[in-house]
């Protein structure tokens, strides 16, 4: 399976104008790269990051995050887009779903598109954004969005936002979103807590700054060892297909469907019931 079939989970940024931090980033245990042209790199360095990317591709599943619609310097990344062996790219301050469709149809089939919603209007849009063919995941930019809105830093104030996203990319039959990285890398209890923050709203995955964050994003987007253990019972007790108790809860079709769910999430088969 290609990196263009399946959802992205522990993504890390990287400047696209530092090669040297491209190979480390790599070697990461990220699923994919972004190389960074937008907020990573100032306007005056825009011309020389493209010309280093391009230099320098890492061997590695690479996302680029291209400059928004509308910027001066959006038709030159694309440009570069079409002569490098990207898996995708990421569009920041997605709002417009025709401006999302431009850009689907240029990476073509097989290329990952990820538009970033960072803003009120983008999260209007997200319905119509996520149903956008050849979008393949949805991401959340919580700093930009809360300076676009006026709210707090809190979860609290971004749980609309955050659900909405959620929702979003289930009706438009795409992967769940990737939520927005924590900025105090060096704190791995904050990221497990973002994450698992994200996952229990029904994220996909969050976005990372830094390599050490990434093992610890993809820990908190696995099923527990209390869960699996929890979906072991919940198996084994209805495995005949009809409703049973467990632990004084009923166990019934939509919690059969969680802990099979569960079980396929951290990689375990399930063993079909025995034939009467």
């Amino acid at each position: 399976m290609t990196v263009a079939e399946r959802k992205l989970t522990a993504p890390l940024f990287v400047p696209a104008d530092r090669p040297e931090r491209f190979a480390k980033a790599a070697a990461s245990g990220t699923d994919a790269v972004i190389l960074d042209l937008e907020d990573a790199v100032a306007p005056a360095g825009k011309d020389a990051a493209r010309s280093a990317l391009a230099a320098a591709m890492p061997e590695a599943a690479v996302v680029i995050r291209v400059n928004a619609a509308g910027t001066p310097w959006h038709t030159a990344d694309l440009a570069l887009l079409d002569t490098l062996p990207a898996a995708g790219a990421m569009l920041p301050k997605a709002e417009d779903p025709a401006a999302v469709a431009d850009v689907a149809h240029r990476l073509g089939e097989g290329r990952i598109l990820i538009p970033l919603i960072e803003s009120a209007l983008g999260l209007h849009h997200a319905a119509a954004i996520a149903a956008v063919p050849g979008v393949t995941q949805l991401a959340f930019g919580p700093a930009d969005f809360r300076n676009d809105i006026g709210c707090d830093d809190t979860p609290e104030a971004l749980l609309v936002a955050r659900s909405t996203l959620v929702l979003a990319s289930r009706l438009g039959g795409i992967a769940a979103p990737l939520d927005g990285p924590c900025f105090d890398f060096r704190d791995g209890e904050a990221t497990t807590i973002e994450a698992r923050h994200a996952r229990g709203l029904g994220f996909g995955g969050k976005l990372c700054i830094h390599p050490v964050q990434v093992p610890v994003v993809r820990a908190a987007f696995r099923p527990s060892a209390e869960e699996t253990a929890w979906a072991r019972r919940v198996i084994a007790a209805g495995r005949d297909g009809a409703a049973a108790g467990l632990e004084g809860a009923m166990i019934d079709a939509p919690v059969l469907a969680r802990a099979r769910r569960l079980l396929a999430e951290a990689g375990e088969s399930i063993r079909p019931a025995d034939p009467d």
